[in-house]
């Protein structure tokens, strides 16, 4: 097959990238418009394969993706390039509406009218496959529900309108055009590759440096975490096995308070990398007020996956959270190397 991933540069495409090229016989072109999220050096132990080229397009950029896309003859579309941080939604909404919505918008009708030149046979085996969030259902706060694919939509951040928008534009561009298409909705990831401005990868450096670790609140915020791998497999087989016009919901089943994630990674920092002046690292939290419109609880039943198309995710958040700090410990460069001085790890989303 060939598989078009857009956004291969960021923390979960670069997964899925790399995932596809060690796996599967299949070609990979990487669509990327390179913002300060996406960083090619997550692809370089792939980046020599014959199966995988790449090409710096902005998914808004409607001639770009046509020539990509006639050039390249995808069997598969897999669209993961979004802005995805919610602070940096509040403090500037505008990029959000642009790629998420705007770059979706584009790139639905550049398939679209592809797919719609195919022949019979190749028609039959297209597919765009439109990664999005748990976040565009809302907060549980207050229950027990998990979100199943029925759940209602009830975005609270920019991004998380945002992502909602362009998961309906995708289900319309298949109800109204007949585009195959299909939609996963993830739970929070982690995992190596992830830009320090994400709680995991924030606290590790944080950590090291000495520096507060930031908790919004109370820390009584619950995730369903799932480790990038895990993720990047589930999307796999979906873009391969799923059915056309379904959702799928891909969780970590590990439910976890933020604080909870927070002392976990400093207890193994603590046994992997003591601090010089004999403190534990626990004693670096500091609490700050909590995120302007934060959602309490998410929580994902990937119940459908799991029996429509036999995926579940093969690390704990106990295993997965180690291998996460492992990674970033053996990794310190490639950290400062994407940071490049646009980002110090700063407070963002207060503006509101």
């Amino acid at each position: 097959m060939r598989v078009l991933v857009t956004g291969g540069a960021g923390f979960i495409g670069s997964a899925v990238i790399r995932h596809i090229i060690k796996n599967t016989q299949d070609e990979v072109l990487n669509i990327d418009k390179l913002t300060y999220a996406g960083n090619l050096d997550s692809l370089k132990e792939i980046a020599h394969s014959a199966n995988y080229q790449f090409q710096q397009v902005d998914i808004c950029d409607a001639d770009a993706l046509t020539q990509a896309f006639n050039q390249f003859q995808p069997n598969l579309v897999m669209h993961l390039a979004a802005e995805s941080h919610v602070d940096r939604s509040i403090d500037g909404p505008a990029e959000f509406i642009t790629t998420n919505i705007v770059g979706t918008y584009t790139l639905l009708e550049v398939a679209r009218k592809y797919w719609s030149d195919l022949d019979e046979k190749d028609q039959a085996i297209f597919k765009f496959h439109h990664i999005s969030t748990d976040e565009v259902y809302g907060d549980l706060e207050g229950t027990t529900d998990l979100f199943t694919e029925t759940t209602s939509y009830a975005p609270s951040s920019p991004y998380s309108a945002s992502k909602a928008s362009s998961d309906h534009l995708v289900r319309a561009w298949q109800r109204t055009y007949g585009l195959p298409t299909m939609i996963t909705n993830c739970s929070n990831n982690y995992g190596p590759y992830h830009f320090p401005e994400k709680l995991i990868p924030l606290v590790i450096l944080n950590a090291l440096d000495g520096k507060p670790l930031p908790i919004y609140g109370k820390g009584d915020q619950i995730r369903d975490w799932l480790f990038v791998e895990d993720h990047a497999r589930a999307l796999y087989k979906v873009v391969t096995a799923g059915v056309v016009g379904e959702t799928y919901n891909i969780g970590g089943h590990n439910e976890k308070q933020n604080i909870e994630v927070v002392k976990t990674i400093c207890k193994i920092l603590d046994e992997l990398k003591p601090q010089s002046n004999g403190q534990v690292y626990e004693s670096l939290i500091t609490f700050v007020k909590d995120r302007p419109g934060h959602d309490l609880r998410y929580a994902i039943d990937a119940s459908k996956i799991g029996q429509d198309l036999g995926w579940k995710p093969e690390e704990t958040f106990e295993t997965g959270i180690r291998k996460t700090v492992e990674w970033y410990l053996n990794n310190l460069e490639w950290c400062r190397r994407v940071q490049d001085g646009s980002y110090q790890r700063e407070r963002l989303g207060v503006s509101a």
